[in-house]
């Protein structure tokens, strides 16, 4: 590796970045020897390389998600950088610690017509938090150590450092071993405290609605011992599943779109909503009924949030778990009778009874597998902690419903954001593996999506990540589809009329890739992709799909819609 220790700006680079507190590079190589070369010869540092930047993007937000700790995106100006711009606006809808490192072409030829110029920082604008340019050496290490801590304080998300092409070629700027970066935690003030703690303390149902901020906050204890203290019913975000184990007694489930009924009754019931590192966005406010007029109790590190969806009673701005574990104390000598709580509980306890009795749905058609029995079975044979990485398709949105699917507080979950780009589980589970490559990680998706983050297969073939897919082909684009049903409109756009050539690509890289009808087929395949993981081979196992077997979340909040009938046998693969 002498190439990146002679190239020595680009080895200060990688070496700030290690003692910063990264531990992952993913990228493309440039054609110039670069950060990749560099980091691969700086201890701690793991180099990911992939073949598409979109996709490199997704994977720096699977493994921040797993890991826990910044990832970092290595471009280039010009198309390697706005290619990757689809997966970095899905990594600023979720808040994701992702470091973008590129280049900036020699100001000499800006303004005529340099080779792969473009304005980097104006493209990013709207989903950075920050970015910087630097032009002189001696800004190298404190742009680059400010970049990781802005990337993981405060609200998470991206921030761009760009560096011009002078700077790559003086001499190495010095360079002192640092510390690694700090997650600053701080508490809300005392008094907003003492307000939020009274309005719960009087409410006649309070609702927890936990959200992906509450990860690296590691606030799970703090919710759970909250939330057992109020006896009030815990839903959780999509980004914020697994904070709290979903088998535990006042689990309900996620919020919003993915609410199973009938726990939407609790949400309907409730007077006051505790809402923990959560913006509240659209998907976890759909279907609920007089969300507007409750009372909002809003915790969260960021200060914009507030008042972004809905004004909160009470404002506490500070870490997840500090301020949750402030709640938790002020509510001590407040607490609800244990009357109360009791009575609670036995609510919470019917809805949940209620939600298992139902099955959601029970399966029929004899040995057809249905959506949720294939999650099911997926389920019964990887455990519930293990990684999950979903999409946000028709069909896979079961997978968000508890207890379709039943998510452990050991279980790492990854999926997309507000933007909910097409194509971003598979190169998101490729992050995730890379960060625990012990604990299975499985990924959920639509024949569509599938498709779509091809790229990154050859990359887990090369890892050896050991992946199992589990595809749910309705051969095509099952949103879409539904969209149009409900409008009587045309539906052959959403139709792939191809044959689909992924199945082929799973086994040119030496995977396995098998089709299953039958629940027995399926449970087969699912064992031996156990096998298949512990050998380092991705397993792609494909189950057909019916257009009308819609999530219970899409069914619930477009009741009065037309529900799409059954395909002929011709239109599903």
């Amino acid at each position: 590796m002498s190439v990146s220790t002679e190239n020595r700006p680009w080895h200060v680079v990688a070496r700030t970045l290690a003692d910063a507190g990264c531990d992952l590079v993913v990228g493309l190589p440039s054609d110039e020897p670069g950060l990749m070369d560099a980091a691969g010869a700086v201890p701690g540092l793991r180099v990911v390389g992939v073949r598409d930047q979109r996709a490199g993007a997704c994977a720096a937000i699977g493994h921040a998600a797993v890991s826990g700790r910044p990832a970092v995106l290595a471009v280039n100006s010009g198309p390697s950088f706005a290619n990757a711009l689809t997966g970095l606006l899905e990594a600023g809808s979720l808040g994701a610690p992702v470091v973008v490192v590129t280049t900036r072409v020699p100001a000499l030829g800006i303004g005529r017509g340099a080779f792969q110029h473009t304005d980097q920082a104006a493209m990013a604008a709207p989903l950075a938090k920050w970015t910087f340019l630097v032009e002189d050496p001696r800004q190298l290490t404190w742009a680059l150590r400010r970049a990781v801590h802005l990337a993981v304080n405060g609200a998470p998300g991206v921030v761009l450092v760009e560096i011009a092409d002078e700077v790559l070629r003086a001499p190495a700027p010095e360079r002192r071993p640092a510390p690694p970066v700090r997650r600053l935690r701080f508490a809300a003030d005392a008094e907003e405290v003492r307000r939020a703690a009274a309005l719960l303390a009087a409410a006649r149902l309070p609702v927890v609605v936990v959200g992906g901020g509450c990860k690296p906050a590691g606030a799970g204890a703090a919710v759970r011992r909250l939330a057992e203290l109020l006896g009030a019913p815990v839903f959780t975000t999509a980004a914020g599943r697994g904070v709290l184990d979903e088998e535990h007694p006042l689990a309900c489930g996620l919020v919003g779109l993915y609410t199973t009924p009938p726990a939407d009754r609790l949400l309907a019931e409730a007077d006051v909503v505790l809402a923990i590192g959560s913006r509240l966005e659209e998907t976890a406010r759909m279907g609920w009924d007089g969300l507007d007029d409750k009372t909002l109790v809003h915790v969260d590190v960021d200060p914009a949030v507030f008042l972004s969806a809905l004004e909160p009673e009470a404002a506490l701005l500070g870490d997840a778990a500090v301020v949750a574990g402030q709640l938790a104390d002020a509510l001590g000598a407040q607490a609800p009778e244990t009357a109360v709580v009791a009575a609670r509980r036995a609510e919470i306890a019917a809805v949940r009874a209620e939600m298992l009795a139902r099955g959601v749905p029970a399966d029929t058609d004899g040995d057809a597998l249905t959506v949720s029995g294939a999650l099911r079975l997926l389920q019964e044979s990887v455990g519930r902690d293990a990684t999950l990485v979903q999409e946000n398709g028709l069909h896979d949105m079961w997978g968000y419903h508890w207890p379709v699917v039943s998510v452990g507080d050991g279980a790492r979950v990854v999926t997309p954001g507000e933007q909910t780009m097409v194509g971003f589980g598979l190169p998101a589970a490729v992050g995730a593996a890379v960060a625990d490559p012990a604990r299975r990680t499985v990924l959920v998706c639509g024949d569509g999506a599938f498709e779509m983050g091809l790229a990154a297969l050859p990359t887990a073939a090369e890892l050896e990540l050991g992946l199992t897919v589990l595809v749910l082909d309705n051969r095509g684009y099952g949103w879409p589809r539904f969209a149009r049903a409900e409008e009587r409109a045309p539906d052959a756009l959403t139709r792939f009329t191809a044959p689909s050539h992924a199945d082929a690509a799973v086994r040119a890289l030496g995977g396995d890739a098998v089709r299953c009808t039958t629940p027995a087929e399926l449970t087969a395949a699912l064992a031996a992709a156990a096998e298949a993981h512990a050998a380092g081979r991705i397993t792609v196992i494909t189950v057909p799909v019916h257009d009308a077997d819609v999530p219970v979340g899409v069914r619930r909040l477009f009741a009065d819609s037309v529900t799409p009938e059954p395909p002929s046998s011709g239109a599903v693969a």
